[in-house]
């Protein structure tokens, strides 16, 4: 079984059942393995919950790297792109929700979001036309996709896409 398999059956699990149901046991069941194929790769819940906060980073960083061309203000733009596309998908929409509670009994583990937090919303205001609108665009986003991983059902894509372009119309 492969490693992306294995976080997201322990993303299924955190998300339907809570922090409480998430045991190695529980994760190589839902994914239909024996523990001795999860401990291959995750020898530690710790080392789980590790993956999954790296995952989550590492596919927003991605995201944001994708639209950003460099131009003045396309971060705050590629930030709101990036957000919308993970918040297309139901699962992806979950993945943040479920590790920043695996994380939070853990300051330690929760310490690389803390870090990207403060990396994605700590920009030199330098880097756009009008810093006040980027950061309440940004902050925009953040609470909105903080929203839908809670109550999904809020916003269907028509409303999804009529709020991507109004934060987008904000940005000079």
């Amino acid at each position: 079984m492969k490693r992306e398999a294995l976080l997201d059956a322990a993303e299924s699990v955190l998300f339907e059942h809570g922090t409480q149901a998430l045991t190695l046991a529980a994760v190589a069941d839902r994914a239909g393995v024996s523990k001795g194929g999860l401990l291959y790769h995750f020898p530690t819940k710790e080392a789980l919950v590790k993956a999954m906060v790296a995952r989550v980073i590492e596919e927003f960083d991605g995201l944001i790297a994708s639209y950003d061309d460099g131009t003045p203000g396309s971060y705050t733009r590629a930030y709101v792109e990036a957000t919308f596309e993970i918040l297309g998908g139901e699962a992806r929409a979950h993945r943040r929700w479920s590790a920043i509670t695996a994380a939070a009994a853990d300051p330690e583990q929760a310490e690389p979001l803390n870090e990207a937090m403060r990396r994605w919303h700590g920009r030199d205001p330098a880097d756009d036309p009008d810093p006040g609108a980027a950061q309440i665009v940004r902050l925009a986003a953040e609470g909105l996709w903080e929203v839908v991983s809670h109550a999904p059902e809020l916003y269907d894509g028509e409303q999804l896409a009529a709020l991507k372009r109004r934060l987008l119309a904000l940005l000079p």
